[in-house]
């Protein structure tokens, strides 16, 4: 079992639920710094994944040793560099050797490049996108908020599947009913703010089937997505109104600044997943906590045993 955490009461029980599914196997792109050894020793020992370790051998061995961590018992494999060290980590998707990337320490720019090459890559005909799956003190669910990390000036039709992949993201970590908020600055459409007239078209696709399981309002202010006096104040009557559960940015700058905001200011927890690609993306940060760490190589071991469990059996 896992200590009980008074603190990440969530991201305990996720954690749980990923040990009882049991580990799934991990390459983890180019760990040449200790964080993201760690991170891959911490979540091994805690049965989340089976991780294998892609980069050079010589580098990899030194930072492990010079920060005492042993990692004699796991598998390597030896590239030249960081670009090489991404290419093998898709390689082994593809080869079946791996349900899932975690990344190391090499840019994320790099590890992306890798994923998203149209010969050798992990595309699918949906767009990639990331998801902070977040703890809020204070709040009594997780938060989900989207795109905060991969899409700079999403379109419409990018926000299309930005929507549906933490839709869906949301319906394996059981949320129950899935309630998104189409944020903007204001609640109301406006013709001088394109960020209401996408919430809006959103909400229009949902209700014609373009977007599946859950339930779209927008556009919403921060406010009253998540706070129920709030949305009475203002008079809005919707289910998702005061109770959003996932939070869909305008742009990458504001979703990045809410998700910081909530870690630096409100003392949050935030786990990061690259979705929209054959296999989940773990996206670690030296400046993540373990918690951050462990929850999110959960979120993506839940996924990778949702994918395997879904995949059409050959024969």
């Amino acid at each position: 079992m896992v200590p009980p955490d008074d603190t990440h009461p969530n991201y305990a029980r996720l954690i749980e639920a990923a040990r009882s599914a049991g580990p799934v196997r991990v390459a983890v792109a180019h760990p040449c710094e200790r964080h993201a050894i760690e991170s891959a020793l911490d979540a091994a020992r805690l049965g989340l994944i089976h991780p294998i370790l892609v980069g050079p051998r010589a580098r990899i061995e030194r930072a492990a040793s010079a920060a005492g961590l042993d990692i004699a018992a796991l598998p390597l494999e030896d590239t030249e560099h960081s670009h090489a060290s991404a290419a093998r980590a898709v390689e082994l998707v593809r080869q079946g050797r791996a349900d899932a990337i975690m990344k190391g320490s090499l840019h994320t720019d790099e590890l992306m490049g890798a994923v998203v090459n149209s010969a050798t890559g992990l595309r699918t005909g949906r767009r990639l996108s990331h998801c902070f799956v977040m703890e809020v003190p204070g709040h009594e669910s997780p938060l989900i908020i989207t795109d905060a990390a991969i899409n700079i000036i999403p379109s419409l039709a990018d926000k299309v599947d930005i929507v549906q992949n933490a839709i869906d993201l949301a319906r394996v970590l059981q949320f129950g009913e899935v309630r998104v908020a189409i944020l903007a600055a204001v609640e109301t459409v406006s013709p001088k703010m394109p960020s209401t007239i996408d919430a809006a078209a959103l909400c229009k696709m949902a209700d014609r089937g373009q977007i599946t399981g859950g339930v779209l309002d927008g556009p919403l202010a921060m406010d009253n997505a998540i706070d129920p006096e709030a949305a009475a104040i203002k008079k809005i009557v919707s289910p998702v109104a005061g109770r959003a559960n996932v939070l869909v940015a305008p742009d990458l700058e504001a979703g990045n600044m809410l998700a910081k905001s909530l870690t630096f200011m409100a003392g949050a927890a935030s786990a990061g997943i690259v979705l929209g690609a054959r296999v989940p993306l773990i996206l670690t940060s030296r400046a993540d906590s373990v918690a951050s760490r462990l929850a999110s190589c959960a979120v993506a071991a839940l996924l990778a045993h949702h994918k395997l469990a879904s995949a059409p059996v050959e024969g």
